[in-house]
């Protein structure tokens, strides 16, 4: 099978609500009919959701995902940061990703943040899993997570200098780490 140009594709629409002729998802729906605060921002792609949430609002809207009745999201699968670059503005993205193991059903919050201000607070009181996740994003995107039981690097030696996946981390480390 050929791979598919990338150049070909139209570029990824991004908007609060879906392209015309699409349903939005009933996730989204009901988490902006319920509480339209917590949601920024609504993307539909490749079948998937993402839901842009205000750092303020992330613990309360993950309790929320996580109770309401037809929805139920009592799975977090994973926490992850992304760096979009020193140059870009918000330069951070956290990434929750939930799943409902009754309903069957997916969906991804995001919250993005500045570099000065790179700090959330942590969904540890909703997940217990979190804590591994948020101490991951923390140790190799230097993102804090307010409130958490235990924010300490868990990949990298605690000596270590930098937070490893930073776009702007050297590509061979700092010294007494380099590759020379």
């Amino acid at each position: 099978m050929e791979a598919q140009n990338t150049q070909d594709r139209p570029p990824k629409k991004s908007s609060a609500s879906p392209p015309e002729g699409t349903a939005p998802s009933p996730i989204a729906a009901a988490l902006q009919r319920e509480h339209p605060e917590w949601a920024n921002e609504v993307i539909e792609a490749l079948g998937e959701t993402t839901i842009v949430v205000p750092r303020e609002h992330i613990v309360a809207a993950c309790a929320w995902l996580k109770a309401a009745p037809g929805l139920e999201f009592n799975f977090l699968a994973d926490v992850c940061g992304f760096d979009r670059g020193p140059e870009e503005e918000p330069r951070f993205e956290v990434n929750y990703h939930l799943f409902s193991t009754t309903r069957h059903h997916r969906v991804r919050l995001k919250v993005v943040l500045g570099e000065d201000e790179a700090r959330v607070p942590t969904v540890t009181g909703v997940w217990r899993t979190a804590n591994w996740h948020e101490r991951e994003t923390y140790d190799l995107f230097g993102v804090v997570f307010d409130d958490h039981p235990d924010l300490r690097r868990i990949l990298l030696p605690d000596d270590w200098q930098g937070h490893a996946l930073r776009k702007d981390f050297p590509l061979r480390g700092y010294e007494p780490y380099s590759l020379e």
